[in-house]
């Protein structure tokens, strides 16, 4: 947009029910793209317009509708430290050596750990994981684990998701004879710890421009630049390991870790789904029957079915039934470990729910008296495993950056996750905060940090980080919505739909299309016990569209829906293919709603 152009809300939408600036997604020069787009392609205006909107340019859209890893994928070394990598790694697996392999909690993490015990299992090589303990052992290698490697014959340790801020521990590993691999993608500081390689496209040095990949797909370079080295070496390609059946590993990790869904993260994930979808992985399989996924993998299952379950053991139960779970062939194994997952996720949700409300009433609070960039919030009730959920939820909430805390019991310190809005990059902050000795310990990447405080100096930090981020929450905290199109509920059909996905996969950096129905009757609405509002519109036709606005109860989107029944309305929302029994509908997962 020209410097003083004035926004012109989409449909005369100043401020929606939920506080929000509907805005069209196109720009001018983009809408003419659009019809370029539909024409040489064959699609609809709407899809055109959408594809338009994430910058797909006319030639370029062929590629995008059919990403493809022989296109996307550079040459490994591209990244630094990858050459000495895939040369150790290659070293360690002629020699048979022992491998072991310390992994972090989360989905990623998992994913990573297994994708690597994976590949080396070809080789004959059983490389023990270890996951650390959320609460017990905190983010990243320690001490004690290490030396419990070692004592188990380990010579080459390998951190995936992890390692790279970790100097102490790595020192150590280097002082008893341990050589260290780092796979990692957080962001580094300006020294790397002492390690036969770091690959992370995040360190300081690295131009490779790849630093969107979360660590499964450093990991999986890492693995496609061994091959080629034992093949340079003169390994038989028809013998080492065909690294495509893992796809589903890297897909799961760069979904749950919310990376940008473009480039080469686009090509892993579109291959990974279709692996997904087959479900070669037992764990995978064993997880999706739990989670009731039926018919093709997308990134909604990705995201929001297996990474919670997965993510519920190192929340609230044992950190590696993760990594145990995609890492095993054993149909009985990966079943129980399933179920497992399952019921922790039940528990963690019991344990998110009571701590979000606590959260939320706190941060009305708080911005009732004086307005900050950053909320942070702590409190000695909230367990350390689900203070990144809260703090998504308060980001969601009031759109801007958010920290949660968990109290230690001893109340001197405090353990705590952040979550970012785009356009502020929280990681940096904290890091930069550890060196101003603000924090005790911290990292992570532009939209997701941990860290660790004395609550001594909670209060400082709090002033500390809310001024550090305030140009940027303010440039980039607007509540806009921007719209892709507009439908009557007729034109939802499941064709319609089928066609939008042909964008997919979506997630961050790829935005789902959000498809206005404008001035829709609002024919039934109800409040389900989950928090969920559940709702049907008609427009012009006679076939009534349902939805769902997740999330929606106590808030002042949700008032006006439950008061608004049988009153027309302006809904915007996402499309979705519901399936159930065989059975295909169109469904609406509404964002928003305003007056007409």
């Amino acid at each position: 947009m020209p410097d003083g152009a004035e926004i012109q809300p989409f449909l005369g939408i100043g401020r929606s029910f939920g506080g929000r600036l509907w805005r069209e997604r196109l720009e001018p020069d983009a809408r003419r793209a659009a019809l370029a787009i539909a024409e040489a392609n064959g699609l609809t205006e709407l899809t055109a317009r959408v594809l338009a909107g994430r910058g797909v340019r006319p030639e370029d859209t062929a590629d995008f509708l059919n990403p493809s890893l022989r296109t996307a994928m550079p040459d490994p070394s591209v990244l630094q430290g990858m050459d000495a990598a895939a040369e150790r790694l290659a070293g360690a697996i002629e020699r048979g050596e022992k491998v072991g392999i310390f992994g972090d909690y989360d989905v990623d993490g998992a994913c990573s750990s297994a994708l690597l015990k994976r590949y080396l299992a070809i080789f004959g090589m059983d490389a023990p994981i270890h996951i650390p303990d959320r609460i017990g052992e905190g983010y990243g290698p320690n001490t004690p684990a290490i030396d419990t490697l070692k004592g188990e014959g380990v010579s080459l340790l390998v951190t995936v998701d992890c390692g790279t801020v970790s100097h102490e521990a790595l020192g150590h590993a280097a002082a008893i004879g341990l050589e260290t691999l780092v796979f990692d993608h957080h962001l580094a500081g300006e020294a790397l710890p002492p390690a036969i390689a770091v690959v992370n496209p995040n360190r300081a040095d690295d131009i490779s421009g790849l630093g969107m990949l979360c660590a499964a797909g450093v990991t999986f370079m890492v693995l496609v630049a061994t091959n080629r080295e034992l093949r340079r070496r003169g390994r038989d390609s028809a013998l080492l390991p065909d690294l495509m059946q893992w796809l589903d590993l890297v897909a799961l990790a760069t979904v749950c870790d919310v990376v940008p869904l473009t480039g080469l993260n686009r090509a892993f994930v579109a291959r990974g789904l279709e692996i997904v979808t087959r479900r070669i992985n037992p764990g995978i399989a064993a997880l999706s029957e739990a989670g009731r996924v039926s018919g093709p993998a997308s990134p909604y299952h990705l995201g929001f079915v297996l990474g919670p379950r997965i993510n519920a053991g190192g929340r609230v139960g044992d950190s590696a039934l993760g990594a145990r779970l995609l890492s095993s062939d054993d149909p009985a194994e990966t079943g129980r470990i399933a179920m497992r997952l399952d019921m922790l996720n039940r528990e963690r949700q019991a344990l998110e729910q009571a701590a979000v409300a606590e959260a939320l009433e706190e941060a009305e609070g708080r911005l009732a008296q004086a307005d900050a960039a950053v909320l942070v919030l702590a409190s000695e009730g909230w367990h350390p495993g689900v203070v990144g959920l809260v703090a998504a939820r308060l980001k969601e909430r009031f759109h801007r950056p958010a920290i949660a805390i968990a109290v230690d019991p001893d109340g001197l310190g405090g353990t705590g996750s952040g979550r970012s809005i785009p356009g502020v990059d929280l990681g940096r902050a904290i890091r930069a905060a550890v060196d101003e000795g603000l924090l005790v310990k911290g990292g992570g990447h532009v939209m997701a940090a941990g860290l660790t405080v004395e609550m001594a100096r909670l209060a400082a930090f709090r002033d500390w980080i809310s001024a550090r981020l305030a140009d940027d929450v303010a440039a980039n905290g607007d509540r806009q919505l921007l719209v892709d199109g507009a439908l009557d509920a007729g034109g939802a059909t499941l064709d319609a739909v089928r066609e939008l996905s042909r964008a997919e996969p979506f997630g961050s950096g790829n935005p789902e299309p959000v498809i206005v129905f404008p001035a829709h009757r609002l024919v039934f609405a109800d409040e389900t016990p989950q928090g969920h509002i559940r709702l049907r519109i008609a427009g012009q036709g006679a076939t009534p569209l349902s939805g769902i606005a997740f999330r929606a109860s106590g808030t002042p989107l949700g008032a006006a829906l439950l008061d608004g029944r049988g009153r027309a309305m302006h809904f915007a929302g996402t499309l979705r293919i519901d399936r159930w029994q065989g059975r295909e509908t169109v469904s609406l997962h509404v964002r928003d709603a305003a007056a007409v």
